[in-house]
């Protein structure tokens, strides 16, 4: 008997929502196929080259996530007459407490969709980023994947990746690095010169061509500010030239007398 009145209940129910449940199947099918078609053109894309493999996956999970909304506001609008005060307390407060949840991770989607398109970086290039040197590994929509010198894999939020300053040394051949010294001006300008350009002969890792060279950058109050530019190859040994770059300079200035101490902090301690 009981068998039977929750039966009758049931083909009740199912007469009275027989047509919200229709289109909420149709819905889901129709958003199913729109994205089975949707991913099988972009790893067309990927297929003939014109899009990145990491960029596809992204772009594909983006769309997933908005045919899921999509689907979702579908079936609640399709049954929310008959739910009633209920579901529209329940979507103001979920809806509420989602919408303060997801205001981080929707603007790390949109920093990584602008990342994805503009291309400031790209994957296996090497930049300095919070004064750290690493590589990207990977870009994602909420966050990017760095692995620094130390081989510690650091994940930094898209929003805070476009909001910093970042030198991408990219996957160049060659690029260009410099040294900065401040001897006083009673130092011989072409002496201070010439000991510079003879420090970095010893360097292998320093290229000939492009030649090196010393600029004077700019005149302080007790100094001369010189710079030093050298250009180099081979950039993951970057931490690595650049230490025995600053070595050879100190090394080659202390040989040669030429006092590259602070002047103006010199002049006050004696």
């Amino acid at each position: 008997m009981i068998l039977l009145n929750v039966l009758d209940l049931f083909m009740e129910w199912l007469n009275i929502y027989f047509l919200p449940i229709v289109v909420s199947i149709l819905a889901i099918l129709i958003g199913y196929i729109i994205y089975f078609f949707l991913r099988r053109q972009i790893l067309s894309l990927v297929d003939h080259e014109k899009l990145e493999l990491n960029t596809a996956n992204n772009i594909t999970k983006v769309i997933k996530y908005l045919i899921i909304f999509i689907i979702l506001t579908a079936i609640l609008i399709q049954f929310a007459e008959s739910l009633g005060f209920i579901t529209a307390l329940f979507t103001l407060v979920g809806g509420t407490i989602i919408g303060f949840a997801a205001m981080n991770t929707l603007g790390n989607m949109i920093a990584g969709i602008i990342i994805m398109v503009s291309r400031p970086f790209t994957v296996g290039d090497r930049i300095l980023y919070d004064g750290k040197i690493a590589d990207i590994t990977e870009i994602k929509l909420i966050y990017t994947t760095l692995l620094d010198l130390d081989n510690i894999k650091i994940s930094v939020p898209n929003q805070m990746m476009l909001s910093q300053e970042i030198n991408d040394f990219g996957k160049k051949e060659i690029i260009r690095r410099h040294v900065t010294i401040t001897p006083g001006f009673e130092e011989d300008r072409n002496k201070v010169e010439e000991v510079l350009l003879k420090a970095v002969d010893k360097l292998h890792q320093i290229l000939k061509d492009p030649k090196p060279y010393v600029w004077i950058n700019s005149f302080q109050n007790y100094a001369v500010e010189y710079r030093l530019y050298v250009f180099i190859k081979d950039i993951k040994d970057l931490p690595l030239i650049e230490s025995d770059l600053h070595k050879a300079v100190l090394d080659a200035c202390k040989e040669n007398n030429i006092d590259i101490r602070t002047p103006l902090l010199h002049k006050k301690i004696n």
